[in-house]
């Protein structure tokens, strides 16, 4: 089988650029199918399919081990002496899709087979179709950034941020993960993945507040209603006034049910925001220490390894805040702002050179 004159000409009907031209996605064109029909090359017919993503290519080939390793050379020869470039044998790899998988942008691909699966007509309906799956590996590696000695913990430098912020940010992660995976048709294995997050979302909540997982539960569990059915969720709703309609942050609501039909798309959407985060903590007019509203101002330090030396093992409660919430700046109040300065807020004395920042006397203030 001549697989440079097979490629170049599949590649002429695709899209991706590739060694030997352009190609993309499963599939034959009718000048690679007239190819294999003329008898160029191996008197065995096989079938090569092709599907590009960045720098990563999967080859599937229907044929004899020997034609795939052969084909495996003609790519290292070709990639050698017209690109100069040297495959590698570690991450190039033949695996028969049958009885184990290829590992491909984090899915784990191969045949399917099953005798006891049928369709409408009694006939068996997925033997030899290509499944995507989830990995072994995921779920246990995704839960263990949320586990401690193998129980959901908190999250400790979420602590100081809002209520809403943490919701966000949990559903914000675990809403990534499902829909990444949403090819994958043993999605319903992230079922545990959403459960440690949970817990893990609710421990957080509960040492911020002082109080119980229960109580969070009892305090902000709801039902929420979408496209694909009725959720139980955590949602936490901030007022913003009769003017504004409250804003909410829910964590759940996203179904596992598998859709090999599924858009998805890579396109990342901007974000555009008419204010950054520190103009709107600034125009919040709170101190973020004491609370007080009066005569709001901005500490500054120079960069955030500078919180690293200050106060040894008992820092001061302002240097906990800004290394929880990887911050270089902290809206307090000017008594606030004072007593940093001069040392005499919840730690030792300051040095310019720890601050990063001049003291009040140095930088002409009263």
């Amino acid at each position: 089988m001549d697989t440079t004159a097979f490629l170049k000409i599949h590649a002429k009907s695709r899209g991706v650029r590739t060694p030997f031209g352009r190609m993309e996605s499963y599939g034959e064109s009718k000048g690679s199918r007239r190819v294999r029909a003329s008898g160029r090359g191996s008197s065995t017919v096989g079938k090569l399919t092709a599907s590009a993503a960045s720098d990563w290519y999967l080859i599937g080939f229907t044929g004899p081990k020997a034609e795939a390793q052969a084909i495996k050379h003609q790519l290292a020869d070709y990639l050698h002496h017209h690109l100069k470039l040297e495959l590698s044998d570690a991450k190039t790899l033949i695996t028969h899709a049958r009885t184990s998988c290829a590992r491909f942008l984090g899915y784990d691909i191969h045949t399917l087979h099953a005798n006891d699966k049928h369709d409408q007509r009694g006939q068996r309906c997925i033997n030899g179709a290509i499944g995507l799956r989830v990995p072994d590996h995921i779920v246990p590696t995704y839960c263990g950034k949320y586990m401690r000695q193998g129980k959901p913990v908190h999250l400790m430098q979420r602590v100081n941020d809002s209520a809403y912020s943490i919701v966000a940010q949990y559903q914000a992660e675990y809403r990534g993960i499902v829909q990444y995976y949403r090819l994958a048709y043993n999605l319903h294995r992230l079922a545990r993945f959403k459960w440690v997050m949970e817990l893990s979302l609710a421990s957080t909540l509960a040492k911020k507040f002082k109080t119980s997982r229960a109580a969070i539960f009892r305090r902000y569990k709801t039902t929420l209603d979408t496209d694909d059915g009725r959720y139980r969720v955590l949602e936490v709703t901030v007022d913003r006034g009769p003017e504004k309609a409250p804003l909410k942050a829910h964590f759940g609501g996203v179904t596992l049910r598998w859709n090999k039909w599924v858009s998805i798309s890579d396109t990342i959407e901007p974000i555009w925001s008419g204010r950054s985060e520190v103009v709107q903590r600034l125009l919040a007019q709170e101190c973020e220490l004491c609370g007080s509203t009066d005569m709001i101002e901005v500490h500054h330090i120079r960069k955030l390894a500078d919180l690293a030396r200050k106060g040894g093992g008992n820092p001061p409660k302002w240097v906990r805040i800004m290394a929880r919430r990887r911050r270089k700046t902290l809206i307090v109040c000017q008594k606030c702002h004072n007593t940093i300065h001069s040392g005499r807020y919840d730690g030792p004395t300051l040095t310019k050179q720890a601050t990063g920042e001049l003291r009040d006397t140095e930088s002409g203030h009263a």
